[in-house]
């Protein structure tokens, strides 16, 4: 007799079993089938429809799953994995998916036969486990102060990408960036902070080959006053401030209005004086910059940029030198930015960029990307037992899904380094090729792959507390749980669409 499902109507809707395995096992295999194609140096593109009704082409396989609205848990579980991969090593976002898509659809014949889940993920972790030993057997050292090594691996890693074909220009700017902004930490670290230090700008026009890596930072705005101010200052003193140079006005100034001006006046005045006594060329606030500062500035021959993101505003410092200061009256000589070399207003297109450039040792940049059009430039933003055997067969879905985008049949061979030129269809050796894989990205992929594999294969529950929608003039329900028999509980919508 089969165990009774319990089913809570109108609150909670539950399936069970090995039902719930099937069902897991299939979502996951199709998210895995739709980024499948992706895969590889001649990977097909996808079109998407995104929230705002725009088109995305691409074929970055986490771009193409944040698009995606599924409604099966599993499904989106998968989906989390390609953005933990993102995060935590920035490659192999689509390798993870396929991954752990073959490593459950390899267990599904093992589900069939009975087998405990448990005994499917003892052995996956075996796996697991021997695969990391083979890395580290395989894996060689890389000097990071050899660019010609480190840039046979950046093009590995975005050699799969839209973007590969552009050859060197886009490993070259990767490069360019992560060395400025990089910071010895000592006992051979670095740290390497691309969120907060490097800033991509976007602008559509002209050729992708103009693309650079700024030696300092570029930031959407002009000057306060564009007929009072110059644009153009070699070797700026730079002040940065994230306080308002503008009069906090009360709640009651109708019967006071003359004195309050002059209250204001003096209080302007006296900020700007502050600021003026270290000679700065160029003062930046994050907030507000009155008329009459404006004035005072521009009188003595100050340019201001009011209104600056906070992420802006550090990463000038980080590219110029400066501090940045709360209130003018702390300022001091040590906090005024010296090291950049220039600072001009251009107009690209029909909008105004302040650049301060050619600093002389920045800590932060700016990837100036120009293209054909947005979408271009979007996407070069982007990019024990038998189940041991069966993981085993699993690790052979990466290769073979290489093999079948490039239209060739899946090659055999002892050599660890021997693989298919996804570009000229030939069996070559990757280490004469220069063709790596970053260790980290390997790993973590396995170890997402296999673990999350083991997550889905170990539910045998789901619970939803979506509510049943109730048909038009139906009564109210009781809010008593009912129990009934398996039979009658297939009949009931089980998983919410």
């Amino acid at each position: 007799m089969h165990a009774p499902v319990l089913v809570l109507k109108d609150s909670l809707k539950r399936e069970s079993g090995s039902k719930v395995h099937h069902a897991n096992i299939q979502a996951a295999k199709a998210v895995a089938d739709i980024i499948r194609t992706t895969l590889g140096p001649r990977s097909m593109l996808k079109m998407l429809l995104d929230a705002g009704g725009g088109i995305v082409v691409t074929n970055d396989g986490n771009a193409i799953l944040r698009e995606l609205d599924l409604a099966h848990p599993a499904a989106k579980s998968m989906i989390e994995l390609s953005r933990t991969q993102d995060e935590e090593v920035g490659d192999g976002t689509t390798s993870v998916i396929v991954l752990a898509g073959e490593m459950l659809h390899v267990a599904e014949t093992f589900i069939d036969k009975n087998y405990h889940p448990t005994v499917i993920c003892r052995a996956y972790n075996k796996a697991l486990e021997d695969a990391i030993a083979v890395l580290d057997k395989i894996a060689m050292p890389v000097d990071v102060n050899d660019r010609s090594t480190l840039l046979s691996l950046v093009k590995s890693c975005i050699g799969t990408k839209f973007t590969g074909q552009f050859g060197d220009l886009i490993a070259d700017l990767a490069i360019d960036a992560t060395t400025t902004v990089g910071v010895d930490l000592g006992q051979g670290m670095r740290e390497v902070d691309i969120k907060k230090y490097i800033k991509v700008e976007k602008v559509p026009g002209g050729q992708l080959e103009d693309s650079k890596v700024l030696k300092g930072v570029m930031i959407n705005k002009d000057v306060v006053a564009p007929g009072k101010m110059r644009r153009k200052i070699v070797n700026p003193r730079i002040i940065l401030l994230d306080c308002p140079l503008e009069y906090k006005k009360g709640e009651n100034q109708t019967n006071a209005e003359e004195v309050l001006l002059k209250m204001e006046e003096e209080y302007i005045q006296n900020l700007c004086m502050q600021i003026l006594k270290f000679k700065p060329d160029l003062v930046i606030t994050e907030k507000g910059l009155s008329e009459l500062a404006c004035h005072y500035l521009s009188k003595a021959g100050v340019s201001a940029i009011r209104r600056l993101r906070k992420t802006d505003n550090n990463r000038i410092a980080k590219a110029c030198g400066a501090v940045i200061v709360n209130r003018p009256e702390e300022l001091q000589e040590s906090d005024v930015g010296t090291g950049a070399g220039l600072f001009e207003v251009k107009k690209i297109g029909d909008e105004f960029f302040s650049f301060i450039v050619d600093c002389k040792d920045p800590k932060a940049c700016t990837v100036l990307l120009r293209g054909a059009s947005k979408d271009l430039l979007n996407e070069v933003e982007r990019n024990l037992q038998w189940p041991y055997e069966a993981a085993a067969l699993a690790f052979e879905a990466i290769p073979r899904t290489l093999a079948q985008n490039c239209g060739l049949n899946h090659a055999n061979g002892e050599n660890a380094w021997v693989g298919i030129d996804g570009s000229s269809g030939e069996i070559v050796d990757m280490k004469e090729r220069k063709i790596w894989d970053s260790y980290n990205v390997k790993a973590q992929t396995f170890k997402t792959a296999i673990e999350a594999a083991c997550m889905l294969l170990r539910i045998d529950d789901i619970v939803s507390g979506i509510k049943k929608k109730q048909a038009p003039g139906a009564g109210p329900t009781p809010n008593k749980p009912t129990i009934e028999e398996e039979g009658d509980a297939d009949n009931e919508q089980i998983l919410p669409e």
